[in-house]
């Protein structure tokens, strides 16, 4: 499979995945079922963001295009989330919700590869400004990996074995708390993310697939677009 097909296999589980928050119990095994295919998403996205920062003519335009939609994707990620819009008045006074979603994770993943790509900054500072992007992502969506997912597929590129020993470990690391204290519905579809490795090991075949701009810039809308309708849908069926 092409870059092209990972991608849109990637945005297909990721539709999926958030169809079964809205609208499946998550203690069926069809719920089940749907969010571990939903964990190929952000791998799947991460491993490619790390690609384009290698392979783009301009860190500023990639990260721009990547910080538009992740603003863009504020307001449709925070009506599918929680059912209200970012900005909201209650008894006179206006209320902020700060989450932003996948694409600012991702935003934040790919500044975290450009400071550590960066040698006249001393280590012990950028180590610092990577703990500080992990923090920042507990305002979007699967917060410290989305960071950390990046930079592992950057620093171990050349390094197949490496790069997929420090991703389980990530992973594994990650979901622990989880696994130790939640009961197994909550964090058993999170075996997803261990298909990943062979997923592009195996199927991975290097090649970017179509060039046409009309797939770039499907990536980035569909993100918002597919939640604004998800949440719609949501309040229109089930009343939440």
């Amino acid at each position: 499979m092409n870059r092209t097909q990972l991608k849109l296999l990637a945005v297909a589980a990721m539709l999926v995945d958030h169809l079964a928050w809205a609208f499946v119990p998550l203690n069926t095994p069809l719920a089940q079922g749907m969010h571990t295919v939903g964990r190929l998403t952000a791998p799947i996205m991460a491993y490619f963001l790390a690609e384009g920062y290698v392979h783009t003519h301009s860190f500023r335009r990639y990260a721009l295009r990547l910080g538009v939609f992740a603003l863009l994707s504020w307001g449709p990620y925070c009506f599918f989330q929680y059912g209200t819009f970012p900005f909201a008045f209650a008894d006179g006074e206006l209320t902020v919700t700060p989450a932003f979603g996948m694409l600012f994770t991702l935003l934040l993943g790919l500044l975290a590869i450009r400071l550590w790509d960066e040698p006249r900054i001393p280590l012990p500072t950028r180590a610092l400004g990577i703990v500080a992007l992990c923090v920042l992502s507990f305002f979007g969506d699967w917060s410290v990996l989305g960071v950390l997912y990046p930079l592992c597929f950057f620093l171990f590129r050349d390094k197949e074995t490496e790069k997929w020993v420090v991703f389980c470990a990530l992973s594994l690391v990650w979901a622990l708390p989880t696994v130790l204290w939640s009961s197994p519905e909550n964090w058993l579809f999170q075996i997803g993310v261990f298909l990943v490795p062979p997923l592009l090991h195996f199927c991975y075949n290097g090649e970017p697939g179509s060039r046409h701009p009309v797939w770039k810039w499907f990536f980035y809308a569909f993100y918002p677009a597919h939640l604004l309708v998800i949440g719609v849908l949501e309040v229109l069926f089930t009343g939440a």
